[in-house]
């Protein structure tokens, strides 16, 4: 005889409410140790990103409506295909992924535009501007984490994004943890962006962006002002 449906559901009652039980900072680990490396992936692809970001990252390209989206660091691809596919449903725009290291990366989509190279290098910066010269532009930094590239590359890149637009640095998150705890040693994205916002008051920060709370981008969605 199988087993009544109220005590199957009172089992699982208590899984799920061990599993609820966790709190944000757990949770977080969690993603970064057991998860977002091996098993988030989007359309086969995997994608180093935190599920709620995403989902934020879709109200802000609905809003903003950017005809380029300059993604600096691709990795294997996941999220520029997400954001290819993000501007399929809006109907207009471009990717511009530029990453040193296409060995992983298996996006591809009409959108997609790849430039390999330096992300800091001269050559990359000039390729990007003229893709992005007149265009409405929003900017997502994923690239190297040290405090002192992302701040470098805040200052090469910010320029290109348009009013009312963003510029968001990712996984400011490694900061606000003790150092190795989520992989990283020293002073990371969260760093450059707090120097580099008290430097630019023509950006402000957008913390209703981190609603849900569990975000991998704390203070890292920035946002150009209406007026210069």
């Amino acid at each position: 005889m199988a087993e009544p449906l109220s005590n199957r559901v009172a089992a699982l009652r208590s899984e799920y409410r061990e599993k609820y039980g966790m709190n944000l900072y757990d949770w977080l680990v969690y993603h970064q140790r057991e998860i977002v490396f091996t098993q988030c992936r989007y359309m086969g692809l995997t994608a180093y990103k935190n599920p709620f970001d995403a989902w934020i990252y879709q109200e802000i390209l609905f809003e903003v409506k950017p005809q380029v989206v300059v993604e600096i660091g691709s990795a294997h691809g996941g999220s520029t295909l997400y954001l290819a596919h993000l501007l399929d449903a809006l109907g207009s725009g471009r990717v511009v992924s530029i990453d040193i290291d296409r060995t992983n990366y298996g996006a591809r989509n009409a959108r997609i535009i790849e430039i390999t190279g330096d992300s800091s290098a001269g050559e990359t910066l000039q390729a990007v501007q003229q893709l992005c010269a007149g265009q409405r532009t929003l900017i997502i930094h994923d690239g190297d984490h040290r405090h002192e590239t992302v701040l470098r590359e805040l200052e090469l890149y910010a320029p290109l994004v348009t009013l009312g637009s963003y510029f968001i640095v990712e996984d400011g998150i490694v900061d606000l943890f003790e150092p190795g705890e989520m992989n990283f040693q020293g002073e990371g994205p969260l760093y450059a962006t707090l120097e580099f916002a008290d430097l630019h008051p023509e950006f402000e920060i957008d913390r209703t962006r981190e609603r849900y709370l569990l975000t991998y981008n704390p203070c890292g969605f920035l946002r150009r002002r209406e007026t210069a």
